[in-house]
């Protein structure tokens, strides 16, 4: 059992769709298969110093061969930072999606450039958006997108809620209300179109496909305090256009096992919407950093245990 560690204590991406590019390595000649430490909404910007440097020696001790982050690292400039600092430290792969705090301060487009030129710098920063799928064994792959809340799904026209994403990126705050909508549902669409095309590059040998993205893409893998989304939230904590990738890709591939990874709601749960696609949400509290689950690969495909007692 991991232990919670609190402080008290749409741009177009350039990246092939040819798997096989890369693969995660086993560290010190293991040939069992990897496992992968999967975490989710750190917001490194609210944590202590402290609390960062007991969370990275408690993951170091797992030895997980890569990292998988599923977006809300921190904010603005210190997005990149907290990338380098993890390079430096854990000194493996780290996979990782943005997630919409991720853009505060910039745009959308300027935010992703400066993380494909960060990952292109330092070698272990993979940032999966920009990324084609990755061999993790001979019949399994990881890839993913950021996704976004992108007003396809619940009642947009009538909501109440105010995200501070109108207000703290640019391609919202510079803008007229009656865009954005428009803005939301381009993001999630292009989310699922690039992720679509990634999905349909893969072989027919294989068997399991790990998907990160930051915003739960279906209205039932959407966990708020053990419940699932309504119609005033969804538009925002949805995204449709992943949703509907992960759905067509699922249901043309029987025979493929399709595991999701995601956030941003902040609460945890997990939801089959086909018996070959399962979405698991992760948790996270302002000024903890967890460990969400460390990911083992077997052959029934990805055991996602849970780290910790259930928030719900």
């Amino acid at each position: 059992m991991l232990r919670r560690i609190d402080s008290a204590e749409s741009t177009k991406t350039d990246a092939s769709t040819e798997p096989g590019t890369t693969a995660i390595e086993k560290r010190d000649g293991d040939t069992s298969r990897p496992k992968l430490a999967w975490i989710t909404d750190p917001h490194f910007d609210h944590a202590k110093l402290e609390t960062w440097r007991l969370w990275a020696d408690e993951l170091i001790a797992y030895s997980p061969d890569a990292l998988v982050v599923t977006g809300d690292l921190s904010e603005g400039d210190d997005v990149a930072y907290q990338l380098r600092c993890m390079a430096d430290t854990f000194d493996r792969p780290i996979y990782f999606v943005l997630g919409n705090h991720d853009f505060y301060g910039k745009s959308i487009n300027e935010t992703r450039r400066q993380i494909i030129d960060l990952t292109r710098e330092v070698e272990h920063l993979h940032y999966l958006t920009d990324s084609a799928p990755i061999n993790i064994s001979d019949d399994a792959v990881l890839l993913g997108d950021d996704g976004w809340g992108d007003a396809t799904v619940g009642d947009y026209a009538n909501t109440t809620v105010q995200l501070h994403d109108f207000e703290l990126i640019n391609d919202f705050r510079d803008s007229s209300p009656e865009t954005w909508q428009a803005t939301l549902q381009r993001e999630g669409r292009d989310s699922g179109e690039r992720l679509s095309v990634k999905l349909q590059s893969l072989p027919t040998t294989i068997k399991h496909a790990l998907i990160a993205t930051h915003v739960p893409p279906f209205r039932e893998s959407c966990w708020y305090e053990g419940r699932t989304t309504d119609e005033n939230w969804a538009p925002f904590f949805v995204c449709g256009g992943v949703g509907a990738a992960l759905r067509k890709a699922a249901q043309a591939n029987p025979h493929r096992m399709h595991t999701v990874l995601c956030g941003h709601t902040h609460h945890d749960g997990d939801a089959e919407i086909l018996p070959n696609l399962i979405v698991h949400t992760g948790y996270s509290r302002y000024g903890t950093l967890d460990i969400e689950s460390i990911i083992e690969l077997t052959e029934d495909g990805f055991h996602v245990p849970r780290t910790f007692a259930s928030s719900t």
